[in-house]
């Protein structure tokens, strides 16, 4: 079995030169060792990335205390270990300084913002930052499509990729560890990166990986059932989402009033806040109806939604987003009025539009048409909860004149309490279900397949659901099921290049497989722009 490479962690080409003396003097519990003339010029949790003449942080993990890594550290050139008391004595062997803090989670984001010049009171890009449950990757890539469109040098830090002038490199995580971040600021600064769209996750903020970093603009897409494998029910998930709109975090805010949760941020917020409503999809029109600006669905088509954005003062725009989807429209809506709060001037991103045509953005593995002008329409999409999965299928709905076949899978070791809503939400939206594997991770795949396959019995005992193993098979399967007119929604892996099979990160693209698929069936599809990542012996 194949394993893909981890993308690179990204650092400026001249990151400035710290005295680990003064490190000490800031943030240092206590020392251990002799600092003098030590300098460093970067600092990371992880020895795979570590480079020469940087500092090791080492964190107390789940199992083992990263400080048991020290050694590896030295040996690949670093200068210090910054790690808590107990780090401090399994680390001591190295013979590297040591500097001792509290908890060294905590810390990493100053550290790191002090050791790369990337604090809030530095001179940054402007940083548009956005949270919620589905929405922030396609909110992150239109705010950066829409900077393109003004010729502004962009940066982008997202689920599926990271942006630096130009240069597209694959993500790790949704929002990268702090000091990963803070180098990719200075990456970003030193090659005169004008503005930046970033993703946050509720798990970066509870985690500190946006620790020492204010946005200028922080936008709320929407909360719906997720994550519950890592908070405790949706009050705590809600919760976790919350410090983004403080004055710690963010100068401004801009909310969409399109889900149930949207009032208690604008409620909660400590920063001035502007909102944002699209009364066609939102769980209370008329709220949506009276925030400061209004999305109204004008035609919904193949190619994209088009869309009229209108303001409380009369200002009024209508352009095209080139994703189907009622709730696309609205992130596009979101992604324009947070550039206005960011200082971009309306009539700019106007002229932008209607020279254009529309907003110029790609959104990697949202809802992505993978299929040719005749035959059946498939698109692969990356949404992996019960609300993406209602919005997207209504979507497909809506521009499919003939049947709609819904095909996915479930994660393994995540949150498995969304499950049966997945499955019940797939069979309601759809004519025919078919279930497959996704990352099963650690899980047996053949039990998550039965969960599925029984919820949606559940569901509709009348509907037509199958079941193929592996993804491979289940594509074929459904092409044959389809014919033109038809349209197949394959959600889940999207923009991913690889499946989690038992910790390891097979090569695989969902898109080259419905490619093939619906060549060898004899539909015409578009040439590959993607790699074959994946076994064709499967």
């Amino acid at each position: 079995m194949t394993t893909t490479s981890l993308p690179p962690v990204l650092r400026p080409a001249d990151p400035p030169r710290r005295a680990l003396t003064e490190l000490a003097d800031r943030f240092a519990q206590e020392v251990r060792g002799d600092l003098a003339g030590v300098q460093l010029s970067g600092i990371t949790l992880a020895t795979a990335d570590l480079r020469a003449g940087e500092a090791f942080v080492a964190i107390q993990g789940v199992n083992r205390h990263g400080a048991e890594f020290a050694q590896a550290a030295a040996d690949q050139g670093a200068v210090a270990v910054i790690t808590d008391a107990a780090g401090a004595d399994i680390a001591a062997a190295t013979g590297l300084p040591i500097i001792i803090v509290a908890d060294p989670r905590a810390v990493l984001g100053d550290l790191s913002a002090w050791v790369y010049g990337t604090e809030p009171t530095d001179p940054l890009p402007l940083l548009f930052g956005t949270t919620g449950t589905n929405g922030k990757t396609s909110v992150s890539h239109l705010l950066q499509g829409i900077l393109d469109q003004l010729d502004v040098v962009s940066g982008l830090s997202s689920t599926a990729e990271r942006h630096i002038a130009g240069e597209v490199i694959v993500s790790r995580l949704t929002t990268p560890e702090a000091s990963e971040f803070h180098a990719l600021l200075a990456l970003m600064r030193e090659r005169a990166v004008e503005a930046v769209a970033v993703e946050v996750s509720a798990q970066a903020l509870t985690r500190h990986r946006v620790d020492g970093i204010v946005f200028d603009v922080a936008g709320f897409t929407n909360l719906s059932h997720d994550h519950l494998d890592d908070y405790a029910d949706m009050e705590e998930y809600f919760q976790a989402k919350l410090p983004l709109f403080t004055p710690e975090r963010a100068r401004r805010g801009v909310i969409s009033l399109d889900s149930a949760y949207s009032p208690r941020v604008v409620q909660a917020a400590g920063i001035p806040i502007v909102t944002v409503g699209t009364p066609s999809i939102a769980a209370d029109p008329q709220a949506a109806a009276a925030a400061d600006w209004v999305v109204s669905i004008v035609d919904e088509k193949q190619a994209g939604t088009v869309f009229t954005l209108t303001g409380r003062d009369g200002r009024s725009l209508t352009t095209m987003v080139p994703v189907i989807g009622q709730h696309m429209a609205a992130n596009a809506g979101l992604a324009i009025v947070m550039l206005l709060e960011g200082g971009y001037a309306w009539d700019r991103m106007v002229a932008a539009f209607e020279r254009d045509g529309q907003i110029l953005a790609y959104l990697p593995g949202r809802t992505q048409f993978i299929s040719g002008e005749t035959g059946p329409a498939v698109y692969v999409d990356f949404g992996h909860s019960p609300d993406a999965f209602e919005k997207t299928l209504a979507a497909v709905r809506r521009v499919t004149p003939g049947r709609v076949l819904m095909l996915f899978g479930a994660d393994g070791d995540r949150d498995a309490t969304k499950r049966y809503d997945m499955a019940r939400t797939a069979v309601e939206g759809s004519d025919i279900l078919v279930v497959t594997d996704h990352h099963p991770r650690f899980e047996d795949p053949d039990s998550i397949r039965a969960t599925l396959v029984a919820g949606a019995r559940r569901a509709r005992p009348d509907a037509e659901i199958h079941e193929y193993s592996p993804p491979e098979k289940a594509i074929v399967a459904a092409i044959g099921m389809v014919g033109d007119g038809d349209a197949i929604l394959w959600a889940g892996p999207g923009h991913q290049d690889y499946r989690d099979i038992r910790g390891v990160r097979t090569p695989y693209s969902a898109r080259e497989l419905a490619r093939r698929a619906l060549i060898a069936a004899g539909w015409p599809a578009p040439d590959s722009h993607w790699p074959v990542p994946y076994d064709d012996r499967v």
